[in-house]
């Protein structure tokens, strides 16, 4: 028979209830974790692929870039970007060899080894490491070849010396040959013959061979898709019976592995003991080493605190990424400390910023705002093969180009569309680059809506009037923007072009559709954008290269702008170095390219990031750099704003506990009756 609670067990009840109540509070980490070094922070989409042949997104490089380690790297303050070396001792001087080649020679840092991982047990029972050596440089590089990989990224090592070959043998085997596609990974690529131009002459020495000049290939090198694989991995983690796929389980070299990866709720990343910075600090590499100097600003910002310069790297015990998929909660858990940085949420920006500046409210909290600029450019093109708007048209196209460019005001674009956010582009280079000028400014880039309609008079479009019809100028602008804010936006351009008499109609069509009429060359006027795959002018100008335009080979010059001095110009300027005579090459294209028009540079994008500011030595690099092992976290003062901006709310425990009394009064009255 069940018995009733006596009286005493009803008010340890309800003490047990206030306390409970009283002492609750909305913190998501254990209390155990406050006083360690570990970075909070929020992902909406896992990754689809952590292969770092494959991985070519923001949010897989947030985790390959830290996990993974490179032979070069890029200074973490100094702009513009400058490359340091990172596993290899030294940056590479190209060397010319015979038949027009050039060779770069990688020298290894001794004793690299790669993280911990149970793959090594291939190489013995009870194995769980190994040391780096150069043929694990040489099976991720030709991995990039492998069409069964599918790298995003082949074309840029195609100038390595046999690089397609290896690609094309490869392929054939596997075709013609029963049995060869089963093999280990390794022993294709050995029966393939290898790559040429990929050489290892010992086991801490990687030479790439290229048939011809490119210099440019040095920054592939500081980017995950080149660091060191094991094969091991590869072979071991295949998806088959209760292994994982290699692409979710990452066996890398950097300063961080993947300690747990759940897609659905949580990717952590904890410090790698392998790592050489750890291992070696009295080597005071600088890719483990935090710097000693940066750019102008750098130490009124912190960033060069002497308590920090030279102090061996990473900082941060722990990363850990949290699923948030909307933006307002993300955002309050970042206002409560939760997250130690954030992007702004749309509906929150105009009261965290004001005037480009973080606001009076939000920085009495001691939250900071870190802006840069991505190596990016967003433009309005004009399709050079149509014969109204582009070359053919001659000195008529030109001054119609001119005539809109000067009508497109950047800055008032971006203050409406983009909340300010965007620096207004000049010419294709963006800020950080060599080769950018921040003093220049283009005659077509600033709004002169009389100087424009001269220029339409001289072009044959009087007050913008088409003299074959009669009739305002009529344009056509494609799009694969279908969404009514997209509409809002490209009406906006028609707006302006309107006031010069000219009638452009919005053609608004799915993305395939879209590339449809593009590769048709069925379209006048469009909005593009590029961001930089490496920091380099060669990156932006080859955009407008004539072997890259999309009527010729389908490249991304979408343009079609063909024009042999730019040409030769960019010829001279690919391959030269950086200084007086490549910087004034750079700015003949620019001063062509302001002439002719294929483009109305828009704006360069700009990234707002909020961060605490027990957050330290936070400077976003814009491209897909790891910056994770830069990264501090004082957790005294993280711990201590917590606790002052969540206290927890006590009247609701009150109320509950005089509610619950109440109720057991009539049972106390009962009780005491009966035992009179």
């Amino acid at each position: 028979m069940r018995s009733e609670p006596t009286l005493r067990h009803r008010l340890v009840a309800v003490g047990c209830l206030a306390l409970a109540s009283a002492s609750c509070g909305n913190n998501p980490y254990p209390d155990s974790e406050g006083s360690k070094k570990v970075l909070y922070t929020s992902f909406v989409d896992a990754p689809r692929s952590l292969d770092p042949a494959v991985a070519y997104t923001t949010s897989a490089h947030a985790i390959t870039g830290n996990v993974y380690d490179t032979l070069l790297e890029y200074h973490y303050l100094k702009r513009p970007f400058e490359l340091i070396p990172g596993l290899a001792k030294s940056i590479p001087e190209p060397e010319a060899i015979a038949g027009g080649r050039v060779r770069y020679r990688f020298d290894l840092r001794p004793d690299l080894v790669f993280a911990e991982d149970e793959s090594f047990g291939l190489g013995g029972e009870g194995r769980r490491t190994r040391a780096i050596e150069s043929q694990d440089f040489a099976f991720q590089l030709m991995r990039i070849a492998d069409p069964a990989v599918n790298s995003p990224v082949y074309e840029p090592f195609s100038s390595i010396e046999g690089f397609g070959g290896f690609r094309e043998r490869l392929g054939a085997l596997r075709a013609e040959e029963e049995g060869f596609a089963g093999l280990p990974i390794r022993e294709q690529y050995q029966r393939a013959g290898g790559v040429a131009g990929i050489r290892t002459p010992d086991v801490s020495r990687l030479e790439v061979i290229l048939a011809e000049p490119y210099p440019q290939l040095l920054y592939w090198f500081a980017m995950p898709f080149t660091t060191p694989v094991p094969f091991e991995a590869v072979e071991y983690w295949n998806g088959e019976g209760d292994r994982e796929r290699f692409a979710d389980h990452p066996v890398g070299s950097g300063p961080y592995v993947v300690a747990s990866y759940d897609k659905e709720a949580k990717i952590v990343l904890e410090a790698n003991p392998n790592w050489y910075g750890v291992q070696h600090p009295e080597w005071k590499a600088p890719g483990a080493t935090y710097p000693s100097e940066g750019e102008a600003g750098d130490a009124e910002a912190g960033r060069l605190d002497p308590q920090t310069v030279g102090q061996p790297l990473p900082f941060l015990e722990r990363v850990e990424f949290i699923r948030e998929r909307e933006s307002i909660p993300r955002f309050n858990k970042f206002l409560q400390g939760y997250y130690d940085a954030s992007g702004i949420a749309k509906e929150s920006f105009d009261s965290v910023v004001l005037e480009d500046r973080i606001s009076p409210e939000m920085a009495a909290r001691g939250i900071e705002l870190a802006k840069t600029v991505r190596p990016a450019v967003y433009y309005i093109g004009f399709n050079m093969d149509d014969p109204v708007v582009g070359a053919s048209a001659t000195a008529s196209g030109r001054g119609l180009r001119q005539a809109m460019s000067l009508a497109i005001d950047s800055r008032e674009y971006a203050r409406l569309f983009q909340n300010g956010r965007g620096v207004p582009a000049e010419g294709p280079l963006p800020p950080g680059l060599f080769g950018y000028d921040a003093d220049y400014q283009n005659p077509y880039r600033h709004v002169d809506l009389e100087r424009a309609r001269l220029l339409l008079v001289e072009a044959g479009y009087r007050g913008g009037v088409d003299p074959a019809t009669g009739e305002p100028l009529r344009l056509t602008f494609d799009t694969s923007d279908t969404s009514p804010q997209g509409r809002l936006r490209f009406q906006w351009f028609v707006n302006q072009w309107r006031k010069l008499g000219i009638d452009v109609e919005i053609d608004a069509t799915n993305y395939n559709q879209f590339q449809e009429k593009v590769r048709n060359g069925a379209y006048q006027i469009f909005m593009w954008g590029w961001v930089a795959d490496y920091p380099d002018p060669e990156n932006f100008l080859f955009l407008l290269t004539t072997p890259m335009a999309r009527s010729v080979s389908g490249g991304p010059n979408t343009a079609n702008f063909q024009n042999a001095e730019f040409d030769a110009l960019f010829e001279a300027m690919e391959t030269a170095d950086n200084g007086p005579e490549r910087a004034a090459t750079i700015a003949a294209m620019r001063e062509l390219l302001e002439r002719e028009r294929p483009w109305i540079e828009l704006f360069h994008p700009e990234d707002y990031t909020l961060f605490h500011d027990w957050l330290k030595n936070v400077k976003p690099a814009g491209i897909s750099n790891p910056t994770m092992k830069y990264r501090d976290i004082d957790a005294g003062r993280r711990g201590e704003q917590r606790e002052a901006w969540n206290e927890p709310v006590l009247w609701p425990a009150g109320v509950l506990a005089v509610l619950f009394v109440a109720a057991l009064v009539p049972g106390v009255r009962t009780y005491f009756r009966e035992r009179q």
